[in-house]
């Protein structure tokens, strides 16, 4: 791993797969704290306003680590890409534009207006500026999968072969094309498991280590958290059954890569749940497998053919034979392993809530000095990283799904790297990047667990002429 192609790839997936970490988070606390301030401004009872304020500096830590992280994502187009960039800039141009004039405008407008106007607005009005705010992470969201969902399925546009680049002709039907309609709800229930894990897992760790303070707003947060999580991993089952429909109709090379099928399966293609096989992945040894599901998964008939890489590999050299590529199949353990730690860790997550809420049924609370509560704490702490890292699998497997295609069907990812960008050069950012993104990882952290521990504020809104509530010029 020496060529300027290769390192170009590792760092736009370092920063890639480190910036993602945030997004999910941002785009569920928002509507979370949203709804927490809303119970709080219907029925009046302190305890969700303070719960409000908790989770609320938690979202604006997250989010302030997330417009940093962020910003690095647009130069990595212009440093590694600029062959890529050229290629697709008409496309993109206009819904990564709409996404930052319209979009993120609601949010950081609206976000800005919550934070300094809890004193200055009527409480009705400041409720509904977090919700603009929520809104706009969303409409954020849809903006860029619709252009991201261009790479996987490209439509609404023509090549212009003089100037060796697409160029849009149909904006709407990039909007609505069928891979960002689906992908769209799919990832929006993935980064509502995130949000509800996190806030479940804070509200249980206070019920558990300290059930005297504040047990009854915990045991709501928790349950609050806990539900979310369940609802959106019953979304994200139900959308991704119909993403994988869609993806074997477009991209049927993805399909047989996730599940490492060589050979078509003409009826009742298994899902191997379990595989091992050999190291380059191209023969299995032993596998845990589940009859005819492969078929229902691929094309909603149990009966339905699934076609393998093999011979997709064959249709693909004469459909491309001008791309220069000769191996169409993206790199199989990577698929196959990434799409399962993605399934395997959202469903844990799932059973976690379940046991949550399980646990604090009828008004009950965890059982203090139980062998049961110690293992209940234990997960609670990895439940926020549970449908994070399957957010982060899943994000893998689409991306290197599509290998070695940075368009699909359109243009090889070897020929989006900039031409004139040397592997030292390459080196010498990625150095840079990751450094600097693991001493941010340290100031989230801490920054996090200050607040985590310090428990539930007090009730009382914070006023802004005074800054004693405001220790950090981010959290309100």
């Amino acid at each position: 791993m020496d060529t300027a192609l290769d390192l170009a790839r590792w760092q736009f997936g370092i920063t890639t797969v480190y910036h993602f970490l945030f997004v999910p988070m941002t785009i569920s606390l928002a509507f979370l704290v949203a709804i927490m301030q809303t119970v709080w401004w219907r029925t009046g009872n302190e305890q969700w306003l303070r719960l409000t304020r908790l989770f609320g500096k938690l979202f604006l830590i997250n989010f302030a680590m997330g417009i940093v992280t962020g910003i690095v994502q647009e130069f990595q187009f212009g440093m590694n890409w600029s062959s890529y960039s050229r290629f697709v800039g008409d496309i993109f141009g206009a819904p990564l534009a709409i996404e930052g004039l319209l979009a993120f405008f609601l949010e950081s407008t609206f976000l800005g207006l919550w934070i300094f106007g809890w004193d200055r607005l009527k409480p009705g009005l400041h409720l509904m500026t977090i919700w603009i705010a929520a809104i706009g992470t969303a409409l954020s969201a849809y903006f860029i999968l619709a252009a991201n969902s261009f790479m996987q399925n490209p439509v609404g546009y023509t090549m212009n072969a003089e100037r060796g680049r697409a160029e849009l002709t149909d904006f709407m039907a990039v909007l609505t094309n069928k891979v960002a309609l689906i992908t769209v709800p799919h990832t929006l229930f993935a980064a509502f498991m995130v949000g509800g894990g996190f806030v479940a897992a804070v509200a249980m760790w206070h019920l558990i280590r300290r059930p005297e303070r504040d047990a009854d707003a915990f045991r709501g947060a928790a349950r609050l958290g806990a539900v979310t999580l369940l609802i959106a991993g019953i979304g994200v089952v139900i959308t991704g059954d119909i993403q994988g429909k869609v993806m074997t109709e477009v991209q049927p090379m993805k399909m047989a890569a996730a599940e490492a099928l060589y050979e078509d399966a003409d009826e009742c293609a298994p899902f191997s749940v379990f595989t091992i096989g050999t190291l380059d992945g191209s023969k299995p040894l032993w596998s845990l497998e589940v009859p005819c599901l492969l078929s229902q998964l691929a094309t909603g008939s149990f009966d339905g053919e699934v076609r393998g890489i093999n011979s997709l590999n064959a249709e693909y050299a004469e459909t491309y034979a001008d791309s220069g590529l000769t191996d169409f199949s993206p790199n199989i353990p990577v698929t196959y392993w990434s799409f399962r730690l993605m399934m395997g860790l959202g469903f844990a997550a799932m059973a976690a809530s379940a046991w949550i809420l399980w646990t604090l049924r009828k008004g009950r609370l965890p059982r203090q000095g139980a062998r049961s509560t110690r293992w209940l704490l234990a997960t609670a702490i990895v439940l926020p990283l549970l449908p994070l890292f399957a957010n982060s699998f899943g994000w893998i497997f689409t991306e290197m799904g599509r290998q070695p295609w940075v368009v699909f069907g359109l243009m090889p990812t070897e020929a989006g790297v900039s031409p004139s960008v040397s592997a030292a050069q390459v080196w010498t950012s990625m150095i840079g990047f990751t450094l600097l993104y693991g001493a941010l990882a340290v100031v989230e952290v801490k920054l996090l667990l200050r607040y985590i521990g310090k428990g539930l504020p007090d009730a009382n809104p914070p006023r802004h002429d005074d800054d004693s509530d405001r220790p950090l010029a981010f959290a309100y």
